[in-house]
């Protein structure tokens, strides 16, 4: 068994020792999990370079991972379940999304600085083992992130990788500086600071057409506050600076390559762990159902776990039972990709597309076959998964993809052993109260032409878990897959839905959705690293997004009581803002609600066509009644849980208080 120990750090009482329900307080256990894995197992023969790692005296390759263990101070009050929380850039996310709590402070000076909200207990109320275990080595240095240690590969010589990057950069203000990675991760280091080969690109479109940026226009290095130049490996800069919104695009010589499919392995050991221990180890705490949760980011990490099939661990059993994939559209990642970046998050930028889905399909005009799920069935495995998404990655142009054609012309059926639920009118986050057009979007503070989404979809995701828990432990069939369809005219091209934003009052709707395409990078067969950069474009994928009514609210999938009694309407773009430039582009994730006029005058006013909130409803109570009639036909249906309904009340009555505010 990998796991060769835990070191603790420290324990505490969380939630200053309340009681959850009969199963009681909950407790912590931070520390380091220790591995040791075979690199000659056929369960880690798919992480590229395993073979490559350093190894010890008994020919194993060693790493650890920081570790957050939430459990009940009572033991034997557990359910048995376990939920792995796979931390998204280091932060917990599964605490966040079914717990309604707020996020991790990151920048507190020790882990045990940073308290930890447990929101409204949802997981601890049902005796849920709640794991965080680090899984990436190149966040920013910040000591409560939970974060993974491995080794670089090597050649047979002892000396480390070199090879070519490929990043994408692009900042809300004019900039002297770009630091060569994503959302300030640690960036891999340029080898040759001269090197006179390396191409810079700039975009003002995703997809669009690309200028070369000259050669003397920038180099690797920094400019200070006071204009001199620093010589820095992980920085490009320009005098003449950046243009804010641009989309620079850079390939360049690195040196240093991580072992970076490690991180799929530390997951699925550490799960493992839980439910059989180790001959050094003892499991803290008997675990008989393993469920994963991953958001963004981490939907894709799961996404690329599943096609890798690492779910098998050294002595061949799945550690896994389920998976919540939420909010990763179509992508994988460069998870297990030589030189990749776990950071990189575009369409546009990935090798990592097809096959977007769970049953096998053939691209037509690349004459590939593939399935997300292919390994997993080829051997049997028994795993359950659920793939949720918002309006936001159809309006990215790659969620539809799996469940279509790879061209976007036909409906096909998932895997049997697979859900698909798309939450109606949501952003790629749970919302933004109060309502503001500004945000952080990895990049520094942006700006959207429209107020961001304001649903919480986080009672979809409690259902979610709940349905999957009776599915795998009870052999229960969760509710059917719900999200737009060829066959009922609910998935539709994005050029459908301009009419009805463009008639809307300061819709702002895009002109034009960037589109993913099919992009030749050359993957090596015998390792996953590219070798042609930039790559060169094909044919572009068949994006479908959601079609909406008159309101301009979507028409399929699960749609939430404040939606289907909607006061706005809620959609799954916006566009950035001027301020922040590139304002013809998507805020990549953002949503937007754009409020219906209060009342008739104002409704004139604005020459908006949809009825006001006054002509709606005659009364808050009779707006809210509506509410609650459509909660528990969702809870009829199991989409939402019973004592969720007061959820959806409490937010709807919050809407209609600031959405009605100035008619009063």
């Amino acid at each position: 068994m990998p796991v060769t120990g835990l070191d603790v750090k420290f324990r505490r009482v969380l939630a200053d020792g309340r009681s959850w329900g009969d199963v009681g307080p909950y407790e912590e256990i931070r520390g380091t999990l220790r591995f040791s894995l075979d690199p000659e197992s056929e369960a880690n023969e798919r992480i590229t370079d395993v073979s490559l790692a350093p190894r010890n005296p008994d020919g194993r390759v060693e790493f650890s991972s920081d570790v957050s263990i939430m459990l009940p101070v009572d033991r034997s009050k557990g359910s048995g379940r376990l939920m792995l929380d796979v931390v998204n850039r280091g932060n917990r996310v599964a605490l966040p999304n079914f717990n309604r709590s707020s996020r991790l402070a990151i920048d507190a000076d020790t882990p045990e600085d940073a308290d930890v909200d447990i929101g409204d207990g949802f997981l601890m109320e049902r005796g849920y083992t709640v794991v965080a275990c680090g899984w990436q080595g190149d966040t920013p240095a910040l000591d409560a992130l939970i974060t993974m240690n491995g080794p670089d590969a090597v050649d047979g010589e002892g000396n480390p990788l070199t090879g070519k990057v490929y990043t994408q950069l692009q900042s809300v203000e004019d900039t002297h500086n770009f630091l060569l990675s994503d959302k300030d991760h640690r960036a891999y280091p340029a080898f040759y600071m001269d090197e006179k080969d390396a191409r810079l690109e700039v975009r003002d479109m995703p997809d669009g057409p690309a200028s070369l940026v000259p050669r003397a226009f920038w180099r690797f290095g920094r400019i200070e506050d006071d204009g001199s130049y620093v010589p820095d490996p992980n920085y490009i800069c320009s005098e003449r600076k950046f243009e804010k919104g641009r989309l620079y695009q850079i390939v360049y010589t690195t040196v240093g390559a991580p072992v970076m499919g490690l991180s799929f392995a530390a997951l699925r050991d550490c799960v493992s762990w839980f439910k059989h221990g180790s001959v050094n180890s003892e499991s803290p705490i008997p675990i008989s159902y393993a469920y994963a949760y991953g958001r963004s980011q981490t939907g894709r990490f799961l996404r690329t776990f599943i096609y890798n099939d690492l779910n098998r661990d050294e002595q061949g059993r799945d550690a896994l039972d389920g998976i919540i994939a939420n909010v990763a559209g179509g992508m994988r990642g460069e998870f297990n990709q030589r030189f990749g970046q776990n950071s990189k998050d575009r369409n546009s930028m990935l090798t990592q597309l097809f096959p977007f889905a769970s049953v096998t399909q053939t691209d037509p005009e690349t004459g590939k076959t593939d399935s997300l799920h292919r390994r997993l069935d080829e051997r049997g495995s028994d795993l359950r998964v659920f793939y949720t998404n918002t309006s936001a990655e159809y309006h990215r142009g790659d969620a539809s993809l799996i469940h279509t054609d790879p061209d976007g012309t036909t409906d096909i059926e998932h895997s049997p052993k697979v859900r698909i639920y798309h939450f109606t009118g949501t952003e790629h986050g749970t919302g933004t109260w109060p309502p503001t057009d500004v945000s952080d979007s990895g990049e520094g503070i942006s700006r959207t032409q429209n107020v961001r989404s304001v649903i919480d979809y986080a009672p979809l995701l409690r259902a979610c878990l709940e349905n999957l828990d009776r599915w795998v432990a009870e052999d229960v069939e969760p509710p059917p897959s719900k999200h737009p369809r060829l066959d009922d005219g609910t998935a539709v091209p994005t050029r459908k839905l301009r009419d009805t934003y463009d008639a809307i009052p300061g819709s702002n709707y895009p002109r034009r959705h960037p589109l993913p395409h099919r992009r030749d990078y050359a993957l090596r067969t015998d390792v996953e690293q590219v070798t042609k950069l930039p790559p060169d474009m094909g044919k572009v994928f068949g994006s479908l997004v959601p079609d909406v009514d008159s309101d301009g609210n979507e028409v399929a999938g699960i749609t939430l009581p404040e939606i289907a009694v909607p006061l706005a309407a809620h959609t799954g773009w916006s566009l950035r803002h001027p301020d922040i430039g590139g304002d013809t582009q998507p805020l990549m994730f953002a949503g937007g609600t754009i409020p219906f006029a209060p009342d008739e005058e104002a409704r004139a006013s604005s020459d908006d066509p949809r009825p006001s909130i006054a002509e709606r409803y005659p009364s808050k109570g009779e707006y809210l009644s509506r509410v609650r009639d459509a909660a528990v036909e969702l809870v009829k249906d199991r989409y939402l849980l019973e004592q969720d309904i007061s959820v959806c009340l409490q937010q709807a009555a919050k809407f209609w208080d600031h959405f009605t505010a100035e008619s009063v």
